[in-house]
């Protein structure tokens, strides 16, 4: 890496210098300028510039791609989406459909948000089986979760979850769990 600036980096390849544009997730991750280098790089091409974005991992690159596929969201709107949230805190956050989080994100408002947590909602199932739950998340999250990774289908197991807490709401997982799974056999 030939130069290390807090949105973009200027990479050394065989002696061409490529000007990659990197998340700050990324950024902080990276060594300094004049050590090694590794990106998972999208090329951007339009009909006037061809942009390089690099990501430290191959889940920032998947949500970035994922992004830009959204209606309204530029490369540039996705990089400083990457940069306002952690990766699985976006993934949680779209599939909870928390729009006052993503308008957290500098750039990011209402109608973007819900055009998000509606276009993705359901694309993320296969990032966020990838994704750890987080300490201190909910019962009914973490049985949509499992039941998701079972390969239930969303609408029918958030019934099935919601009908089960509303029996009881503290009951322990495993309880919840086969509750849950006993509604939906039905």
């Amino acid at each position: 890496m030939l130069e290390k600036h807090p949105n973009r980096v200027i990479v050394d390849v065989q002696g061409v210098g490529y000007e990659v544009q990197v998340p700050v997730s990324s950024f902080y991750g990276m060594a300094e300028a004049g050590g090694d280098i590794a990106l998972r790089v999208h090329t951007h091409v339009r009909e006037d510039t061809i942009a390089l974005f690099g990501f430290s991992t191959a889940l920032e690159l998947q949500l970035f791609e994922r992004l830009i596929a959204v209606s309204g969201i530029g490369p540039k709107l996705a990089l400083a989406v990457l940069s306002g949230i952690e990766p699985d805190d976006l993934i949680h956050a779209i599939q909870r459909a928390d729009v006052v989080r993503l308008t957290a994100i500098p750039g990011v408002g209402k109608k973007t948000a819900e055009r998000i947590v509606l276009e993705l909602k359901d694309r993320l199932t296969a990032l966020a089986q990838t994704v750890e739950v987080l300490p201190g998340s909910s019962l009914r999250d973490d049985l949509v979760s499992a039941l998701l990774n079972l390969g239930y289908h969303r609408p029918a197991l958030e019934k099935a979850v919601d009908a089960a807490l509303n029996e009881d709401a503290n009951a322990a997982f495993e309880v919840a769990l086969r509750r849950t799974l006993k509604r939906l056999s039905r």
